[in-house]
C-alpha cells in the first residue's frame, strides 16, 4: 500500500508542514513521514488521536454530525487531525506560521486517498 507516498506528498505539498502520520484505533503508527524525529511524530500522532476520539464521542452525544477534522493550535505549532474511516486517524503537523486553509485542502485529499487504500 502506498501510505508512505501519500504522506510524503502531503507534507511536500504544504509549505510549513513538518510531518504526517497515519495511526490505527489504538494510536499505533501505521506509517509516517516527518521532518522531525520519528519518535516525536509517533507521540504526536497518538496524543492527537486521543483528542480526536474525544471529539468524535462528544459529537455523537450532541448529534452534531461526524467530525471531519480539527485544527489544534498551540503557541509553537499547529496540528490537523481527522478520521480515516472508523478505525484510523491522520495527523499532520505544521509550523505555527503555516496557512491552515491551504493545509486543509491537501489534508482532505490525503484522507480520501488513504481511505480508498484501506477500505
Amino acid at each position: 500500500m502506498p501510505f508512505k507516498r501519500i504522506l510524503t506528498e502531503l507534507v511536500d505539498a504544504v509549505p510549513g508542514a513538518t510531518g504526517a502520520i497515519l495511526a490505527d484505533w489504538e494510536g499505533e503508527a501505521v506509517e509516517q513521514h516527518a521532518l522531525m524525529d520519528d519518535y516525536e511524530i509517533k507521540i504526536i500522532g497518538a496524543h492527537k488521536g486521543i483528542l480526536l476520539a474525544h471529539l468524535k464521542a462528544l459529537q455523537e452525544r450532541l448529534s452534531g454530525g461526524a467530525v471531519l477534522e480539527a485544527v489544534i493550535t498551540t503557541a509553537g505549532v499547529r496540528a490537523i487531525v481527522g478520521p480515516v474511516g472508523d478505525d484510523y486517524s491522520l495527523v499532520m503537523t505544521l509550523e505555527r506560521g503555516a496557512i491552515p486553509g491551504r493545509a486543509l485542502i491537501h489534508f482532505r485529499s490525503a484522507v480520501e486517498c488513504l481511505a480508498k487504500e484501506i477500505y
